[in-house]
């Protein structure tokens, strides 16, 4: 367990990644840190116009993450363990996924600079559940700036992170299939991907297929 201290978690919207972290972080008594996607002041007008607001929300996350993650290093952070619901990379898949292509011009200036100088987590759990399941959980935690994330976004959005992470090499990896768990309120099931997580066995990529169980 001594090598990973730093654990990020990461997962489409609705996914647990939230409620996995602080799981985690509450088990080994580790440094929490959250995304602090609510001061971000123009979410609400992006899920309601995604083409108008794309491009103010996706540059004050990014300038945003930045100094958060630029945070992690001060004083005796890192002295214990961290724990992450979010990847800095991760930046990058709403900003292809919404940009047009002149903003990602200028966006892809600045990226590669900014994340140049930011620690990478040592494993990153990716939390995957198909949008029947994303949408329940949307629904049933009811905040209200996602009241209007439609079926199609959050389809958009799965695919996004797939393919992101397919490809990902930059950390040790972690995928869990989440459709069928409820790793909040089931012991059990926070213990296996507990377990998952502190394999004495684990290879750089892993995948976490949970026996069905026909939650929904």
């Amino acid at each position: 367990m001594e090598e990973l201290k730093y654990i990020a978690v990461e997962g489409v919207i609705g996914v647990g990644k939230t409620s996995l972290a602080k799981k985690l972080a509450a088990r080994l008594e580790a440094n929490l840190v959250l995304e602090q996607f609510e001061i971000n002041p123009f979410l609400k007008n992006f899920y309601q116009d995604r083409g108008r607001y794309a491009f103010q929300t996706q540059m004050f996350f990014l300038v945003n993450r930045y100094k958060q993650q630029q945070g992690l290093f001060q004083g005796n952070l890192f002295s214990d363990y961290l724990v992450a619901d979010y990847i800095f990379e991760k930046d990058k898949i709403f900003a292809y996924l919404n940009l047009t292509k002149e903003e990602i011009k200028l966006y892809q200036s600045l990226f590669p600079v900014l994340a140049s100088s930011l620690r990478k987590p040592d494993i990153v759990i990716y939390l995957q559940s198909n949008v029947d399941r994303l949408l329940y959980n949307v629904k049933q935690r009811r905040r209200e700036m996602e009241l209007s994330i439609s079926r199609q976004y959050l389809e958009e959005l799965s695919e996004a992170y797939n393919m992101f992470f397919f490809k990902y090499d930059s950390t040790p990896l972690l995928i869990v299939d989440t459709t069928e768990m409820d790793f909040v309120n089931n012991k059990k099931d926070f213990e296996d991907i507990w377990k998952q997580i502190f394999r004495t066995d684990r290879t750089k990529t892993e995948y976490y297929i949970p026996e069905r169980k026909g939650l929904l």
